[in-house]
């Protein structure tokens, strides 16, 4: 990105994006924080890693989002070190699911299909609404489109969960449960990859122009 890159706002979102986007923060925000403490108890009491993987996505999003309000209109270079913080947590909560998912691998963990199915579709629609709300801000810079990717990858995550709830009722095994929460792994450390390159080259860019 060269010097150009001041038009997506080198001194933070424009007047007329920053109120809107911030609303849709708050709003995120609370669906978040609220979706976390139902689906760990849910997971918890299920046995499910896949929905104890989302619970932790979701309390990892509420927290981006808190850090995506606090450096709202500050200054590039201040937004994009916030993007690189962010991808780290997404990377982190990709490898936690990995060596969750072997735990429960290893002692053979069969979650319960019901209650993975009903936290799964509350958690799809909590989480389709969020998506639906950051939309219109994901060709942003790194700070608004990572928050659009989290977003994105949480409501494909909830189907692969879905998914993974009506393959455990099938089969009776906790397969299907392994396999999601991988998924929802690569995902998470997928998304962190593209939050974190496009950070740095905003980064790049502002040293670049500070020269």
């Amino acid at each position: 990105m060269g010097a150009g890159c001041c038009s997506s706002g080198c001194h933070g979102p424009s007047s007329e994006v920053a109120p809107r986007f911030r609303k849709a923060l708050w709003a995120a925000l609370v669906i978040n924080a609220g979706m976390f403490l139902v689906e760990i108890v849910a997971g918890v009491a299920a046995g499910s890693s896949s929905l104890q993987a989302d619970a932790l996505d979701f309390f990892g999003d509420a927290a981006n989002y808190g850090v995506s309000l606090f450096v709202l209109g500050m200054s590039l270079r201040h937004r994009a070190m916030a993007s690189v913080l962010k991808g780290a947590t997404m990377g982190a909560f990709g490898l936690w699911v990995i060596g969750n998912t072997g735990y429960h691998l290893l002692t053979g963990t069969v979650p319960e299909a019901a209650v993975m199915g009903a936290v799964g579709i509350a958690a799809l629609v909590a989480n389709v609404v969020v998506a639906v709300m950051l939309y219109a801000f994901r060709d942003g810079d790194s700070n608004m489109r990572s928050v659009w990717i989290c977003s994105r990858n949480d409501a494909i995550g909830n189907l692969a969960v879905l998914g993974a709830a009506s393959g455990v009722f099938a089969t009776g095994s906790g397969w299907p449960d392994f396999a999601v929460a991988g998924i929802m792994a690569a995902l998470a450390l997928s998304g962190a990859a593209q939050v974190l390159r496009h950070a740095l080259a905003e980064l790049r860019s502002v040293a670049v122009a500070t020269e």
